[in-house]
């Protein structure tokens, strides 16, 4: 009995093994905590409400993202406005109507290759598309249509394993109550998958914020106010069209806008924690 209860000694492969996880969760709570004190210690000097509000401008000596922030919140509203629906419409369709075979093979196989594409492909892809064969230019709509392409894959691929998850017993029970197929579908399936749904968009939003390549290719890259067909500049492609030449004061703001998109990305994540733990209480 006292051979039962007494702690099992470990090998030296399992003490390795055990050393090896506790180090790599150490060693990224390290980075993670070391990547946010760099950006503070670069960038919280320019932080002020006016940083927020305010443009930036030589003649009248103020430093801000309030344009960019609003053209960044906009592209993300008019990509999230058409991916939501693609996404959320392509994942009803092969889970619930499509069902296992060579379409949702090919679809998800699509979806697959699409969320491992680089960033810059999809700006390629939209340059040509929406700005020289739609005629669209370098411009908002363009980069929010482009931006949409990009979120697609991910909202899709989550959506459909949250609407996996919801048990079929659900919709036996609603189909034998009388419900018909889209009843079902729309009073009982999404209802339960909206926590996965929710995730969807979320990481969707997150997605969105940091893509600057893409963005960076069909948008133009000039401060203007955010007009459909204007060419505009948002938070992320600042970073990347600047950071090469910056100095001084304005390498200074760059980091600055480094240190929103990690707090907006931050609060991102705790708002989707908190949202799924609601959701599981």
């Amino acid at each position: 009995m006292d051979s039962i209860l007494r702690p099992r000694k470990r090998g030296p492969g399992e003490a390795f093994v055990l050393a090896a996880v506790h180090g790599a969760a150490y060693l990224s709570l390290f980075l993670l905590l070391g990547m946010i004190g760099y950006l503070f210690f670069k960038g919280f000097r320019e932080l002020s409400l006016d940083f927020f509000t305010s443009v930036t401008s030589l003649l009248k000596g103020t430093v801000g993202i309030g344009g960019n922030l609003v053209n960044t919140l906009y592209i993300v509203i008019m990509a999230l406005a058409v991916s939501v629906p693609l996404g959320v419409g392509t994942a009803v369709f092969l889970n619930e109507y499509a069902g296992p075979g060579r379409l949702n093979s090919l679809v998800g196989l699509a979806m697959d290759t699409l969320s491992g594409i680089p960033s810059v492909i999809f700006g390629l892809f939209g340059m040509v598309l929406f700005g020289e064969v739609l005629g669209l230019g370098y411009s908002l709509l363009s980069g929010a249509l482009t931006l949409a392409l990009a979120v697609l894959p991910l909202i899709t691929k989550n959506t459909q394993e949250a609407l996996r998850a919801v048990p079929d017993q659900l919709r036996a029970s609603s189909m034998a109550l009388g419900a018909s197929r889209i009843q079902t579908i729309f009073q009982v399936v999404l209802p339960a998958a909206r926590p996965g749904i929710v995730t969807a968009v979320v990481l969707g939003v997150g997605r969105a914020v940091g893509e600057a390549m893409a963005v960076n290719l069909v948008s133009g890259g000039a401060v203007n106010v955010p007009l459909p067909f204007s060419s505009v500049r948002f938070l992320t492609t600042a970073i990347v069209s600047e950071m090469g030449y910056a100095e001084g004061l304005h390498r200074q703001v760059l980091f600055t806008i480094g240190l929103v998109l990690f707090g907006f990305i931050m609060l991102v994540n705790i708002f989707l924690h908190r949202l799924l733990r609601g959701e599981e209480g």
